[in-house]
């Protein structure tokens, strides 16, 4: 499973997103998109992020699909008329285990050792 992120950016300066925007995009996901679950945070900076969890077999096509999926789905809902999505990618999370795994708490579970995750 792939999680891609894609900045949801209004044509027009200023407009907020749809207070129900999870729920009509997800009204437009089909069976071929191979999508599993959406979220939206409305609040990120700069822009509103959509973040779309896929059944995939690979990176490059985690971000094909999911900007096919951005851009028929903008399109057809017309509560997202004048919306566009932008800088599509996949969050980096070593930063976060790398300092789980670095953590001061010693060796054991999710700490420094020699099976950290046990």
């Amino acid at each position: 499973m792939y999680l891609v992120h894609a900045a949801l950016q209004p044509v027009s300066p200023g407009r907020s997103l749809p207070f129900d925007a999870r729920e009509l995009l997800l009204a437009a996901v089909r069976p071929e998109d191979r999508i599993e679950h959406l979220v939206v945070h409305p609040g990120a900076v700069p822009d509103p992020v959509l973040g779309v969890y896929l059944l995939v077999d690979s990176l490059a096509e985690a971000e094909g699909r999911t900007a096919a999926f951005c851009r028929r789905a903008l399109a057809a809902v017309p509560q997202f008329a004048g919306w566009k999505a932008t800088k599509l990618a996949v969050p980096l999370v070593v930063p976060f285990y790398d300092r789980l795994l670095s953590a001061a708490a010693g060796p054991g579970r999710n700490g420094p050792g020699t099976l950290p995750s046990i």
